[in-house]
């Protein structure tokens, strides 16, 4: 074997390894990465997947056992939610245990990454005798051997109100630190904060918390007491230079906060990946968060 074929070869087991660490790391996100570059439409998805129409009947049934079957066994599968990650039988429960009357599910996108593979997004609003819960999914289906089971979910119990699409062009192009130093020069005169949002177009929780800085309570804070700029971090290959400079690590996800005096002297900064999921936090989280560090009177 000669030393270009070598090269290449290590090359090449490199570049799959950090795959497969992304995969392994971050399979929703980078479910949802692959799904926008295959081109599926950002808005509401008309999905023709009857395996996920069945699944939708086992939840009305209330019955977990009927809903098992649509879960992985080999190898298990894996539901990350905000109390950790569960198995399918643990989601199964939640399920039925919602007892709902009806459910309206609306799918945000849904894309084929490769054969045998189906991955939806989708928001289910669930009427129960007494209430309404409002859930947000993201599920990778597989078909092993000859049926579709669910391999992995990210399931959330929504709070903030969700974008019906994802169209908006939210994080701009051109040079971040230039946009720091415009907004240093509005915050000073005006004794704010600036708040430094680091996110993409393609991040369903970006779009997400970016709705919730439009709701009146939120906005009413910003607009008093912030200079709002939003930063690109693309498919992790932009303004990670910032990033590390503010402590925002992008191993914890997007969206991701810092927060800086009107000088451009860091104050906070999101390290726990606390807004990664903005789905399962709720506007009093995030109101509780400007309220702490906005300039004092």
């Amino acid at each position: 074997m000669g030393p270009e074929r070598q090269k290449w070869l290590r090359s090449s087991a490199r570049v799959a390894a950090q795959l497969f660490y992304t995969l392994r790391m971050r399979t929703m996100q980078a479910i949802l990465v692959v799904i926008l570059l295959a081109g599926a439409s950002a808005a509401q998805t008309a999905l023709n997947f009857p395996p996920l129409d069945q699944w939708k009947t086992a939840v009305l049934s209330g019955n977990a056992a009927q809903l098992a079957p649509f879960y992985s066994v080999t190898p298990p599968a894996q539901i990350k939610t905000v109390h950790g990650t569960l198995d399918g039988a643990a989601d199964a429960a939640f399920w039925a245990n919602v007892k709902c009357k009806s459910m309206e599910l609306t799918v945000v996108q849904a894309a084929t990454p490769q054969p045998g593979l189906q991955a939806v997004l989708f928001n289910a609003d669930l009427k129960t005798a007494s209430r309404t819960v409002k859930v947000s999914d993201q599920q990778l289906w597989q078909l092993q051997n000859g049926v579709w089971v669910i391999v992995r979910s990210q399931r959330d119990v929504i709070k903030l109100e969700q974008p019906l699409t994802m169209d908006d062009h939210i994080y701009p192009a051109g040079n971040a630190r230039d946009e720091i130093r415009a907004a240093e020069g509005r915050a000073t005169p005006a004794h704010k904060r600036i708040l430094v949002v680091f996110g993409a177009d393609w991040c369903y929780d970006c779009h997400v918390l970016d709705k919730a800085f439009q709701r009146k309570d939120i906005a009413a804070i910003l607009g008093r007491s912030y200079e709002v700029v939003h930063v690109d971090v693309g498919n992790s290959e932009k303004n990670q230079d910032l990033m590390n400079e503010y402590g925002v690590p992008m191993k914890r996800g997007i969206p991701a906060i810092a927060i800086l005096d009107s000088a451009g002297k860091l104050l906070y900064s999101q390290k726990n990946g606390e807004w990664e999921r903005a789905r399962a936090l709720g506007p009093e989280d995030l109101i509780a968060l400007l309220n702490k560090w906005k300039p004092q009177a």
